[in-house]
């Protein structure tokens, strides 16, 4: 039986959506495949509309800085969403626990997901290890799924982009070198 089919899959699912909106519905279940869910979802008027809700609440944790404040977030989310956790076994994934109910429309499940699954990382890996990317101006979201739990660029070109600029600002703050 997996104890924790929502982890990480679940956080990064989110931060994709987050940093790179679908343009339709259609866009949203494509992603939710990427990331590994392989269920159906019942459809519901809006739904586009009502996930980019859930979104940017979940956005709302991503930027709280006070592991309190993001424990009340989560909480009142999960509070909303998630149910009785029940063992279920679908679509051949084996035997694992599911956080909602069945019988939900798409938004309503991957509130569930997101935020059990965030709740998740956070308390297995650490409170610190989801916030926003360090290089300025890039404000996507990072999901720190390091061994170190130092990750803090949503890739390698905002990484190499901030040592430059570091490096721009050591250089030109030191006296240059005598001229031979």
């Amino acid at each position: 039986m997996h104890l924790n089919p929502y982890g990480e899959y679940a956080v990064l699912l989110a931060a994709s959506l987050a940093n790179e909106w679908p343009a339709d519905r259609a866009g949203i279940e494509a992603r939710t495949r990427e990331f590994g869910m392989t269920m159906d979802f019942e459809e519901a008027p809006d739904d586009h509309g009502r996930l980019r809700l859930v979104i940017d609440d979940w956005l709302q944790v991503v930027d709280a800085v006070d592991p309190e404040r993001r424990a009340a977030l989560l909480n009142a989310q999960m509070a909303t969403a998630a149910a009785y956790p029940r063992l279920t076994d679908h679509d051949d994934e084996g035997w694992h626990l599911h956080y909602r109910d069945e019988g939900q429309v798409l938004s309503s499940v991957l509130r569930a997901v997101i935020s059990v699954g965030t709740s998740l990382h956070l308390v297995t890996r650490g409170m610190h290890r989801l916030g926003r990317c360090a290089a300025e101006p890039c404000t996507a979201v990072v999901v720190d799924v390091t061994r170190n739990g130092r990750q803090r660029y949503c890739s390698v070109r905002c990484a190499n982009r901030a040592a430059v600029r570091r490096h721009r600002e050591r250089t030109a703050t030191a006296s240059p070198p005598p001229f031979r």
